[in-house]
């Protein structure tokens, strides 16, 4: 994605510190742990994710639809819309802002319902009840909401940037690794996105730190490379601990399980978006 990072809207205006994010979300904290709410965005980023696939979306539009989902409740309770209208919405407007082509509205509707239907029954008590006028509607919520900031950096560029320098420092028999780094480094990133690390550090850092996480799968020392780059290394540690907390999360979060009892928590919107 064109355009400098540093004096864009995403720089500018939604990167927060961790006291912001536990103050704007005091309302969800009333009936969530901070632990139950982390599971809830890894729920609905796993509908997003869901949703997305049938219709051939990107990992990039997915993705986008993601942040944009996370920003919105930032600055609203969760009971303020109905998440599984907003995360539908979120696609909706993401693959307009990143030039997807969406099929018909009834196609997007039909995976929506087919989606909610066969893969997270067991979460909703009833099937996605939700048409094109509620995702018009609650769409121009949304870009209020964000001031129409829409165009988000994600770590992908910067990634592919650091695999390249890496490669360069390798001898040719060790070529492969960079390509092994790079694959491990961007499922990594795409895991990133069930947590707030992309509300609060810029994409280069994050990228860093799936590169240093793919690093530890992976069995590779790099240390020397990663040593000599002019980052802030004690942050890009911080971002590779948040990436193993969630993978710790993981082994014990029986989704089926948890998440139904957790979204009974919330309150329900008392009226539609507008």
């Amino acid at each position: 994605m064109a355009g400098n990072f540093w004096l864009s809207s995403h720089f500018q205006q939604w990167l927060f510190d961790r006291q912001d994010l536990i103050r704007e979300r005091q309302e969800d904290y009333q009936v969530l742990t901070e632990e139950e709410y982390q599971k809830v965005m890894i729920f609905f980023a796993n509908v997003m994710q869901a949703i997305g696939e049938p219709l051939k979306m990107k990992q990039q539009v997915i993705a986008t639809a993601t942040i944009y989902f996370k920003r919105f409740y930032i600055r609203n309770s969760l009971s303020s819309v109905d998440p599984l209208l907003m995360a539908p919405t979120c696609l909706f407007l993401a693959s307009k802002v990143d030039e997807f082509g969406v099929q018909s509205n009834n196609r997007f509707i039909e995976v929506c319902r087919n989606v909610v239907k066969t893969k997270f029954g067991y979460a909703f008590q009833q099937e996605f009840q939700y048409r094109m006028p509620n995702i018009f509607e609650c769409e121009f919520y949304l870009l209020e909401m964000m001031d129409c900031c829409l165009i988000v950096f994600h770590p992908y560029r910067p990634l592919v940037q650091f695999c390249q320098e890496l490669g360069t420092s390798l001898d040719k028999k060790d070529q492969h690794q960079q390509d092994l780094i790079l694959q491990t480094a961007w499922k990594t990133i795409n895991d990133t996105l069930r947590t707030d690390i992309c509300l609060l550090y810029p994409p280069y850092l994050v990228a860093l730190a799936c590169m240093q996480v793919a690093c530890i799968i992976l069995g590779k020392d790099f240390k020397q490379w990663f040593a000599e780059l002019s980052v802030d290394i004690d942050k890009c540690v911080e971002v590779v601990k948040l990436i193993l907390n969630l993978y710790d999360m993981w082994k014990t979060f029986d989704e089926k399980k948890e998440i139904p009892a957790l979204l009974a928590k919330i309150p329900k919107p008392k009226s539609s978006p507008r």
